[in-house]
C-alpha cells in the first residue's frame, strides 16, 4: 500500500499563508481522488478539499476562495495552498487518496496547523 506523509504545517499569524504537501511513497497515477481533511481539537474530522486525477476540485464552503488544492502526479505529491488563514483553520490536517488498483484508502499521519497571534 502506498504511504502518504504530510508536511508544511506550523504556527502562522491570522492572515498568513502556509502550503501543505502530501508526499506518496509510490505512484499516485492510480489515485482516482485525493483529499485534505482536518480535525480541530474536540471536533469531528471534516473534509476540506478534494481533487480527482482529471483535476476537478471541490472545497468546503468555509475555505472557498482561500485554499487551493493541487496535485503533481509526476512528483507523487498533492498540495494545499492556504491563504488568508483564520484562527478557525487551526487543526490537524490529513491527506488521503483512493487507489483504484487496490480499492484502498491511504491516509497520512497528519500535520498540525496553528493560526494564532
Amino acid at each position: 500500500q502506498v504511504q502518504l506523509v504530510e508536511s508544511g504545517g506550523g504556527l502562522v499569524q491570522p492572515g498568513g499563508s502556509l502550503r501543505l504537501s502530501c508526499a506518496a511513497s509510490g505512484s499516485i497515477f492510480s489515485f482516482s481522488v485525493m483529499g485534505w481533511y482536518r480535525q480541530a481539537s474536540g471536533k469531528q474530522r471534516e473534509l476540506v478539499a478534494t481533487i480527482t486525477n482529471g483535476g476537478s476540485t471541490n472545497y468546503v464552503g468555509s475555505v472557498k476562495g482561500r485554499f487551493t488544492i493541487s496535485r503533481d502526479n509526476g512528483k507523487n505529491t498533492m498540495y494545499l495552498q492556504m491563504n488568508s488563514l483564520k484562527s478557525e483553520d487551526t487543526a490537524v490536517y490529513y491527506c488521503n487518496g483512493l487507489d483504484v488498483r487496490t480499492i484502498q484508502w491511504s491516509w497520512g499521519q497528519g500535520t498540525q496547523v496553528t493560526v494564532s497571534s
